[in-house]
C-alpha cells in the first residue's frame, strides 16, 4: 500500500491522508479529501497522478518543496512500528494502520491529548 498525506508546511499540521495504491484513482480520492481546504499553493513531487487533478495555477511540482511531507513520513516509521520496513509488526486489516495514522495526526496537531 501507499500512504498519501497532505501537510500544512507553515502551520506544521497534518491535513488528511488516504491509504491506497499509486494510481490516478487513488490520487483523485486523495484530492477529494483535501480540496475544500484553502491552499494557495500545493507542492508535490513529479508523480504523474497529480497532473490533471491538482489545478495547474496552484500546483508546484518540485522535490525541493516536499521536505515537510518527507519529515512527516519519517514520523510514521518512528512512532508506528507497523509502518517500518522489515518489521514483525503488521496489520491484517487496513483499518488498523488507518486508525493508527489518524491517532498520530490528532496527537501531533494537538487536537487530541493521550499523554496529559
Amino acid at each position: 500500500g501507499w500512504i498519501w498525506i497532505a501537510v500544512d508546511r507553515f502551520g506544521k499540521r497534518f491535513i488528511n491522508f488516504v491509504i491506497g495504491d499509486r494510481s490516478h484513482q487513488t490520487a483523485e480520492e486523495f484530492w477529494e479529501t483535501i480540496k475544500q481546504h484553502k491552499m494557495e499553493k500545493i507542492s508535490s513531487d513529479h508523480w504523474k497522478s497529480y497532473q490533471g487533478i491538482v489545478p495547474k495555477e496552484k500546483h508546484l511540482q518540485t522535490k525541493a518543496e516536499t521536505f515537510t511531507v518527507e519529515a512527516y513520513n519519517s514520523l510514521f516509521g518512528h512512532f508506528l512500528a507497523r509502518m517500518r520496513r522489515k518489521s514483525k509488526c503488521y496489520s491484517k486489516k487496513i483499518e488498523m494502520p488507518r486508525l493508527s495514522i489518524l491517532l498520530l495526526m490528532h496527537h501531533r496537531n494537538k487536537t487530541l491529548s493521550i499523554f496529559d
